[in-house]
């Protein structure tokens, strides 16, 4: 829903819950709730769901269908707002009391919330954890608690292709298809420079996003699954020099805040743009003046060959404090694990699915007159069960931030990438006491 430099205010919040409540342990059951496989009928009663935005608008549309066809049920949404929702979830599981029945947490927030507060979520095993291959498995890693067990349903997932302006790249004698390697692209930007001025990406460096998007391409990430420092490896050194070269050549715009990037986008600035899927329809709303002039292809390969990332994404979760979790559960599958709601939802509201079976609905192979008649859902339909899981940790806002400054540093002041990512790296040991991987 959000993109990583939106939840870098959020992860910090989350970091510091412990502090600010005075150091104080989670109120929590002693032991985690776990859900019966069934009951003898089906749940009734009522329940409370917090979200925000188009996530809250999908929820109050099909809660009205799901009442509807569950005699006895009543869905209340509420919208609590994306500035405060944190906040309000970090206290509530600080306090053991306060939460609804269901909760909206994203991907990137999922991992340190479980690993904060180990009893804070209904263990959804009984519920969903035989459908694990059903759904993106980057999404399902991060929902994953360390005793292995599934704590949050994933809902929507944010695969990452190459958005291009086709006239720039025909003005600049590039074949989309030719880009096959990062080098490839590279290549490319400075042909479509040097016969149109326009750089290859407009980017806001500063908040490290596009190195962690480079670096989960490669299935890597800040940590790695054992929870150590892995930044300073190979791929995270891939992925830093990549930028490093791109900002040598000219060839990156470096804005700032997310209106610069759009702004910049619509302006023109750059011939390419690594994006989410969730683009699109900012691209369609904020532009659509360049109707016909973009369109897409995966991302450029590393020697995995993998050709796409993730950026964005969310779940529901079943607070422990929740006073009809059998209802909640219900509600959260049909919701989630339902190819028709999850392309109800892709239709109507545009979230694209983590649930797999979805993918296969009509509206992903349709053309796009935005983009030229591609159908481009279709693209990024085959491009999610690709994408790589990464271990986040309740540490990835303290990391985070140390990382940018490195992204910075090598990117920007010409620095060293394996040099900036040590130090980097012991930055992030000193602060939280983890072991650099070896």
């Amino acid at each position: 829903m959000k993109t990583k430099s939106a939840l870098l205010a959020v992860l910090a919040a989350l970091s510091l819950t412990g502090c600010a409540m005075g150091g104080q342990a989670p109120a929590a059951p002693e032991t985690t709730p776990t859900l019966e496989p069934s009951a003898p009928q089906a749940p009734t009663g009522t329940i409370t769901v917090w979200s925000w935005d188009v996530a809250a608008e999908a929820l109050t549309r099909l809660a009205t269908v799901y009442e509807a066809s569950h005699p006895g049920t009543t869905v209340n949404v509420m919208d609590i707002g994306y500035d405060n929702a944190y906040d309000k979830i970090s206290v509530g599981l600080q306090a053991g009391t306060g939460l609804p029945d269901l909760v909206t947490i994203e991907t990137e927030v999922a991992s340190g919330y479980i690993a904060q507060f180990p009893q804070g979520f209904v263990n959804l095993d009984s519920v969903i954890g035989d459908k694990k291959a059903d759904f993106d498995q980057s999404k399902w890693s991060a929902a994953t608690g360390a005793d292995g067990s599934i704590y949050m349903i994933p809902w929507d997932s944010g695969p990452v292709a190459l958005f291009y302006r086709s006239d720039y790249l025909q003005a600049g004698g590039v074949d989309p298809n030719s880009l096959a390697t990062w080098d490839d692209l590279i290549a490319a930007g400075v042909k479509v420079k040097a016969a149109t001025g326009h750089t290859l990406w407009s980017l806001d460096i500063s908040t490290g996003s596009a190195f962690t998007m480079l670096m989960q391409q490669q299935g890597a990430g800040i940590f790695d699954a054992n929870g150590n420092i892995s930044v300073n490896g190979p791929e995270g050194v891939a992925s830093l020099t990549i930028l490093k070269t791109m900002y040598e050549k000219g060839l990156l715009k470096n804005v700032k805040g997310w209106d610069a990037r759009v702004s910049s986008l619509k302006a023109g600035d750059s011939a390419f743009h690594p994006g989410a899927v969730w683009w699109i329809g900012t691209l369609e709303s904020e532009m659509p003046e360049l109707s016909g002039d973009f369109a897409a292809v995966p991302l450029p390969a590393f020697a995995n060959g993998v050709r796409t990332s993730a950026d964005g994404g969310s779940n529901l979760a079943i607070p422990t404090q929740s006073k009809n979790p059998e209802l909640a559960a219900d509600f959260a599958t049909w919701l989630l694990a339902d190819p028709d709601n999850q392309a109800s939802m892709m239709a109507n509201e545009g979230l694209f699915p983590a649930y797999l079976p979805a993918l296969n609905d009509p509206i992903f192979s349709q053309p796009d007159p935005f983009f030229g008649g591609q159908p481009i859902l279709q693209l990024f339909a085959g491009l999610t069960g690709d994408i790589l899981p990464v271990n986040y940790t309740s540490d990835y806002s303290k990391a985070s931030d140390i990382v940018a400054n490195a992204v910075v540093a090598a990117v920007v002041n010409g620095k060293d990438p394996k040099t900036e990512l040590d130090k980097a790296a012991q930055q992030i040991a000193t602060s939280t006491g983890r072991q650099i991987a070896s």
